[in-house]
């Protein structure tokens, strides 16, 4: 029977929800969004994860979304912890997010209705958190919701696009086709070059650190150990004239060279009687 096997872990996973009434996937924008990131990062793997939520104009059932989101990114944390994650959305999906990131629940909103904020340790494995769109205090205020404000553990890894004149995420817009225009004004190309910055920075933090190589120090004669003996003297040449003697050399006083001294005849030995 062939076993199942475990998806490996990619570099990078995006978590992203779609806008109100796209259909179910990360949608158009979250599309565009992940192709692009995929070039920018190069060899690093990217996996996808779109959020599952009604992304209806019934604005309450977006806690679906919060929960759902929240809960992948728990398990992601703990069965991939080199894995990192970015969070991402468009619009209501971009509301969803911002949720997710709470430092706590909202004023005005029933602890028992919302998912808690997730835990502190959690942000360590979130690299960049990039909003589309997020609806404005004044769109949230309008359809009887609590603004997003996002924690923050996640201020300064996050990125907030709007936009010009959008009616959903511009306090003061009033054309809601600007809304759809995110693609077309470059912002998702804004959004993923800030998302990949901080990517390349976090996996660059991963990387260990050769310590720097030490010159080796020059070798000094290393003093005998106390109970070797005396190394043997070793032979020497002939001593110059004048030195004293060898001490290999017999003791007996050394004849200079010179002419040889006569030697007497022997006397003559006179016969025996």
């Amino acid at each position: 029977m062939p076993s199942a096997h475990a998806a490996p872990c990619p570099d990078a996973e995006v978590v992203f929800a779609r806008g109100t009434t796209e259909l179910p996937g990360v949608g158009p924008t979250g599309e565009a969004f992940v192709d692009s990131l995929r070039s920018r990062v190069g060899p690093k793997s990217v996996g996808v994860y779109a959020v599952d939520y009604p992304a209806t104009t019934d604005f309450p059932t977006a806690v679906q979304g919060i929960t759902d989101a929240r809960t992948h990114v728990l398990t992601t944390a703990a069965n991939c912890p080199h894995t990192k994650i970015v969070l991402g959305g468009f619009s209501q999906g971009a509301a969803v997010m911002g949720f997710v990131t709470a430092d706590v629940v909202p004023d005005g909103v029933s602890a028992v209705d919302v998912p808690a904020p997730m835990p502190p340790d959690v942000a360590n494995h979130v690299a960049a958190v990039a909003l589309f769109g997020k609806p404005s205090t004044r769109f949230m205020h309008a359809i009887n919701d609590p603004p997003v404000d996002v924690g923050q553990l996640y201020t300064s890894k996050t990125v907030d696009l709007c936009v010009d004149n959008d009616l959903v995420c511009d306090s003061h817009g009033t054309s809601f086709s600007a809304h759809n225009e995110y693609v077309e004004a470059g912002m998702v190309d804004q959004g993923v070059a800030f998302v990949a910055s901080q990517l390349q920075a976090s996996w660059a933090a991963d990387v260990p650190v050769s310590p720097p190589a030490v010159a080796p120090s020059p070798q000094t004669p290393s003093a005998p150990l106390p109970l070797s003996g005396p190394a043997a003297p070793l032979a020497s040449a002939p001593t110059a004239a004048g030195a004293g003697p060898s001490p290999h050399l017999p003791s007996a006083p050394v004849i200079p060279p010179g002419p040889v001294p006569p030697v007497a005849p022997p006397l003559p030995v006179e016969p025996l009687a």
